[in-house]
């Protein structure tokens, strides 16, 4: 099993860069991956399913994303991401403020 968490300090509010995070129509911005369909569409909630596709070595796959759970107070989204091979990556993207008014952001 691997474990990773890449951690990075934005220059902004967490509110902002958390209403950012928690619409999956952004998620394509940030990801090595395009958006073909969200369902429902909105706000992450739980339940819905984002479908993506991305290009390795010069070939197209699928990606699912389900959002199992959204807790806007500690601004936290976990996500099942489900890749070519039946590998399964659980996610969980955290958004917390910093004394000074920027925020942190991670994604593992």
């Amino acid at each position: 099993m691997v474990s990773v968490c890449p951690i990075a300090t934005i220059h902004a509010p967490a509110e902002r860069v958390w209403n950012f995070l928690s619409d999956p129509s952004n998620y394509a911005l940030w990801w090595d991956t395009q958006t073909r369909s969200i369902m429902p569409q909105g706000p992450a909630q739980p339940g819905q399913k984002i479908y993506a596709e991305t290009t390795v070595l010069g070939k197209q796959w699928s990606v699912i994303v389900i959002v199992e759970k959204v807790i806007k107070v500690e601004r936290k989204i976990d996500l099942t991401t489900m890749l070519p091979f039946g590998i399964t990556v659980h996610n969980h993207i955290t958004c917390g403020s910093l004394d000074n008014g920027d925020c942190q952001v991670s994604f593992g």
